[in-house]
């Protein structure tokens, strides 16, 4: 028979289904009923439920919950600091099934090879990885980024079978702007999801950049940002990241009347956060015991987040759908204790999995050897300076002003202020740019800390509260081809070698893990007081966040989107 006659014959009972979950408690997304149940598969497709069917292969249920597989509708996998192999070995089994994954950190570093190496990595992976095609690389005009990708770059990837549509477009004052090259991208991709990126954006404005075609957005942090964006058309996105966290602040907004219009993300989660709180699971557990309905929590992780995205066939456990099934313990702490993708116990696909392609970029950090005086600041003229104000568990930062210490026609950090330099070294050998100014908020009494991790050009970002700790500190960046790096001005402290285009390595996430662990008590032994500090400063050169930012031309004023002098 055809694979369409199987599914009918197996549904309707005539045949023995490929493979039966028996005796589950069914959670219906409709009223929230937990309904007796087995579930009849047909190869990757769900043919029977609510009912009793027999088959060639069983797993017992035990009385088990029964939910569909979770959406994450918007991640990077850079983020992960892993491949995409890796990243599914970690969220897999915690009942992610779909990713929908914006790869704009490494095609800002290799452009279309980049995109083109998540697309090759998604056609061989057990889950499903769904990729929007990057809208801004660069983000800016203002920083300089490994590449440049434009309309035509971008369209022949559409054929792809994993391409889904644009992926967030960032630079919400271009679109205002009717930015002619922004303009061609949202065009091309009429039609197909575009996702947004409007922080704080409201009244009119918000309108415009809606009428652009844009229909999901992550980056609303209050509430009433995030009910006027869906009244607005928006597909809003609740993001709980291992730097932004935003779902204490919305969930209060998940309710019968507003889940089929929201979803849940990741955005920039790392294999550390995924360990020790979880994934999509911890977004559950978080916005159920928040208040919010458990069935509603559930539509919001599956249904809704597949809708946002065009993803019709799955996110609901009944005949025709994806049979992406998660098994539960216990509802409301999201225990989840056996996962099938596809149609296929979760550890059998991952062990089936063909290996992913070779890793590329490993030559993508080109910088000269720094020293000291590099990171040296001349004092202006008038006494107080900007200051990048950190906002713990925010990529929102703030515009401050300080006095830093003056010595020899030279402006000086202040631990004892909080006062740190920053430094962002252009690292892709195009011009060596060092754009630098000061932040508060990271606690360093001495020492520094250093990034190829840089949001989005990922330039090589240096904090520090000594020149010489930050001239050692980003040149073991660049001997290790990348990567993370604790270091006082004598010797280096705790590092992580990221060689893939500078943002990931191909070991084991469970050697990441370690090693987050040594660079977080490393940092912590700096005097540094944040608990995510090598996100903290991924996000300090990203100039369309909100509100003073630094990238390798120097200090940013997003909020009047221009360059300011020190």
């Amino acid at each position: 028979m055809s694979e369409l006659a199987r599914r009918i014959a197996q549904g309707s009972g005539e045949e023995p289904a490929d493979l039966v979950i028996e005796d589950v408690r069914l959670l219906d997304l409709v009223t929230g009923a937990l309904l007796p149940s087995d579930i009849a598969i047909c190869g990757d497709t769900i043919v029977g439920t609510l009912g009793r069917y027999e088959g060639r292969r069983v797993i017992e249920g035990r009385g088990r919950i029964a939910v569909p597989g979770f959406v994450d509708t918007h991640l990077h996998v850079e983020s992960s600091l892993v491949t995409p192999g890796e990243l599914e070995r970690c969220v897999l089994p915690r009942g992610v099934t779909t990713l929908v994954c914006d790869p704009h950190e490494i095609a800002n570093v290799l452009g279309v090879e980049g995109i083109r190496w998540v697309l090759d990595w998604a056609e061989v992976l057990a889950l499903d990885l769904r990729v929007q095609l990057s809208s801004c690389v660069p983000a800016t005009p203002f920083e300089t980024a490994g590449a440049r990708l434009e309309a035509e770059d971008l369209a022949p990837l559409l054929a792809h079978p994993k391409a889904l549509g644009l992926a967030e477009v960032m630079n919400f004052p271009g679109v205002l702007a009717r930015d002619p090259g922004l303009l061609a991208k949202l065009e091309a991709f009429t039609g197909r999801p575009i996702d947004g990126h409007c922080p704080l954006l409201s009244g009119k404005g918000l309108c415009g950049y809606v009428a652009a075609g844009i229909r999901s957005e992550h980056e609303a942090t209050r509430l009433d940002e995030a009910l006027e964006k869906l009244r607005k058309g928006l597909h809003v996105l609740i993001r709980e990241g291992s730097v932004s966290k935003d779902l204490a602040a919305l969930a209060p907004a998940i309710s019968a009347d507003t889940s089929p219009f929201l979803a849940f993300c990741t955005d920039d989660r790392n294999p550390l956060d995924i360990e020790e709180e979880g994934h999509i699971d911890f977004l559950i557990r978080r916005a159920i015991r928040a208040g919010a309905p458990p069935h509603h929590v559930y539509r919001v992780a599956s249904w809704s987040g597949a809708r946002a995205f065009g993803l019709e066939d799955r996110g609901f456990l009944a005949p025709g759908r994806r049979a992406d099934i998660v098994l539960l313990d216990d509802l409301e702490a999201c225990a989840v204790s056996e996962v099938v993708v596809a149609g296929r116990p979760a550890a059998e696909a991952l062990a089936a999995r063909p290996a992913g392609p070779a890793p590329v970029g490993r030559a993508s950090v080109r910088v000269r050897e720094l020293h000291a005086a590099d990171f040296a600041i001349p004092a202006p003229a008038g006494a107080s300076v900007p200051v990048i104000g950190v906002i713990p568990g925010k990529i929102i930062t703030e515009r401050l002003a300080a006095v830093p210490p003056r010595r020899n026609g030279l402006l000086h950090a202040d631990p004892s202020a909080d006062l740190a330099k920053v430094a962002v070294i252009e690292r892709h050998g195009k011009n060596g740019n060092i754009g630098k100014g000061f932040v508060r908020g990271f606690g360093l009494a001495r020492g520094a800390i250093a990034s190829s991790v840089g949001h989005d050009s990922h330039n090589l970002t240096v904090v520090g509260v000594e020149d010489a700790a930050m001239a050692t500190a980003a040149n073991r960046v660049a001997e290790l081809a990348g990567g993370f790096v604790v270091a006082t001005a004598e010797r280096v402290l705790a590092e992580l070698a990221l060689p893939i285009a500078g943002l990931l390595t191909d070991r084991p996430f469970e050697e990441v893990t370690t090693a987050l662990r040594r660079l977080r008590a490393a940092a912590r032994e700096l005097g540094c007081t944040l608990p995510e500090p090598f996100l903290q400063v991924a996000f300090l050169p990203l100039p369309v966040i909100p509100h003073l930012k630094i990238t390798d031309m120097g200090l940013f004023d997003v909020d009047r989107f221009e360059l300011v002098r020190l």
